[in-house]
């Protein structure tokens, strides 16, 4: 099959372009999506940078906005060195192409291990950390016979359910995705399984800083990062509430294929998989129902994605900011509710160069909320 033939594409950053990338996603205020919209703006990093006082100050923080600095960039990207791993941006070759086409996709990954595999077009397997011993076994089943078919397997490197996904596919290629930073891995009785993992044909990846511990809400941006990578997400056995509905509900959102086994309805285990069936996510009870029904993805342009590549030594020109009561028609037209850019732009009869400026500003001035769907609501003043 073709799966594997994705292939590699993209242009690597300069090293004073990593350090700039690497300080604007660790300064306040700054998440991906805000990122990819200072480099679209502004060309480059370092301008955005420079930027980022003037813009908190007309977006109406009264705060002054902390800048991740140069010495702190450099010493994160020392220790990266050290760890054996490297920051891969989302324009470079060695980003994970499926997750390039995802919104708000992490504009750099920490990665340690077999970087090829970050290439190969991938299969999510995850499931309860509870898992039974039959679940576990479907699981391996499942995660051995789609890597021999040409596919990595990625997973969140938790007990149960990841761990037996993670094992099965330690000779075919595995991506564990990490919830704190690669340097603090969770849970610590994996910390073998992935050594494992980054010693041999595998990789482990994050967008969590070296040192970071993972505390609960970092969870659900682990689970956006397997449900990213992958071209399909499969669930074996999670219950009601619990983070692998989490990954598949991202993973649909996205796009993305969303197979679940079916299980007993006496089985709490069972009853989140069980409910993505109704919803109409695919029955699989074999390694086929998934690889036949992601054939077809092969064929697909997986590098198309939102990127933020800088445009290197353009003469870009800088838009002019709006008026204050430009700027104010737009903050007014804000509210709690969240509405759509494009009904921003239409109300205000303004250019829609403008609306976004002014929605940047009151992203850096940490006013503006962001919701799924690209919708975007203000916050109350400071």
């Amino acid at each position: 099959m073709s799966a594997a033939s994705a292939g590699r594409t993209g242009i690597a950053l300069t090293d004073r372009q990593r350090i700039s990338w690497l300080r604007l996603i660790r300064s306040d205020n700054v998440g991906p999506a805000t990122f990819r919209d200072l480099i679209n703006h502004f060309g480059s990093a370092e301008t955005a940078l420079a930027m980022l006082p003037e813009l908190s100050r007309r977006g109406g923080s009264t705060r002054a906005i902390r800048i991740a600095t140069q010495a702190e960039a450099e010493a994160e990207l020392e220790t990266a060195t050290r760890f054996g791993a490297r920051f891969v941006g989302i324009g470079e070759p060695d980003y994970p192409p499926a997750l390039r086409q995802i919104d708000g996709a992490p504009p750099l990954i920490a990665a340690r291990g077999n970087l090829a595999i970050a290439t190969v077009p991938s299969v999510g397997v995850v499931g309860a950390r509870n898992a039974s011993i039959s679940g576990a076994k479907f699981a391996a089943l499942m995660a051995r016979d789609i890597g021999r078919a040409g596919y990595a397997i990625v997973s969140g490197l938790a007990r149960g359910i990841d761990t037996a996904a993670h094992r099965a596919s330690l000779d075919t290629g595995t991506i564990a995705a990490l919830a704190g930073g690669l340097d603090r891995p969770y849970p610590p009785e994996n910390l073998d399984l992935l050594r494992e993992i980054w010693d041999g044909r595998g990789l482990a990846i994050s967008e969590m800083p070296f040192g970071w511990d993972a505390r609960a809400r970092d969870f659900p941006r682990r689970n956006r990062l397997i449900a990213g990578v992958a071209l399909g997400v499969v669930v074996v056995e999670a219950a009601a509430r619990s983070g692998s509905l989490i990954t598949a509900r991202l993973a649909a959102d996205f796009g993305r294929q969303v197979f679940a086994v079916p299980g007993s309805p006496l089985d709490p285990r069972c009853e989140g998989t069980n409910g993505l069936l109704k919803d109409g996510a695919t029955v699989t009870t074999r390694p086929d129902d998934v690889l036949q029904a992601l054939a077809p993805l092969s064929e697909i342009d997986l590098f198309s994605g939102h990127e933020a590549d800088e445009p290197g030594e353009d003469d870009r020109s800088m838009i002019l900011p709006p008026s204050d009561g430009d700027r104010a028609r737009i903050t007014d037209a804000l509210g709690p509710t969240p509405v759509e850019v494009d009904d921003i732009i239409r109300h205000t009869g303004l250019p829609a160069q403008a609306v976004y400026l002014v929605l940047l500003e009151l992203d850096i001035a940490g006013r503006l909320h962001r919701h799924p769907g690209g919708l975007v609501s203000i916050g109350m003043m400071d």
